[in-house]
């Protein structure tokens, strides 16, 4: 039983690009499949898979590297809600991450978004994540 499963995944996806994998296998939710899909819209994975099996299914992220030096395109995972601290933001209090080049993920009561999407429909929420 993992008690922050967010946290989990970030971590899954963290440690599979130290130790130089293609592929990661994380648990599915729905949270979880929006936050992947956030990271393939904005380029930093190279693609994923959702796959149903008898429990509640599988995601398969293929990691992206730049092909010269090897290096994974995340630099850093960072959560920044979590379960003993919640934190959230009013559209006027988001944090640029990594000066406009990185970004937020938050889940706002339109669904999972990142900072500039929920910025434009002028809606806040929890921030779950900070990725550059």
């Amino acid at each position: 039983m993992v008690t922050d499963p967010i946290a989990d995944f970030l971590t899954r996806i963290r440690n599979a690009q130290m130790a130089g994998h293609r592929i990661v296998e994380i648990p599915a939710s729905n949270l979880k499949k929006r936050i992947t899909e956030i990271l393939y819209d904005k380029g930093y994975i190279l693609k994923y898979k959702f796959e149903e099996d008898s429990k509640q299914g599988l995601i398969k992220i293929a990691l992206k590297y730049d092909p010269a030096t090897k290096t994974p395109a995340i630099q850093s995972l960072e959560r920044v809600s979590r379960p003993g601290l919640r934190q959230y933001a009013k559209p006027a209090d988001f944090v640029r991450v990594k000066n406009g080049l990185g970004v937020a993920i938050l889940s706002t009561s339109k669904g999972v978004m990142t900072d500039k999407e929920a910025k434009s429909q002028n809606v806040g929420g929890e921030v779950l994540c900070y990725i550059y």
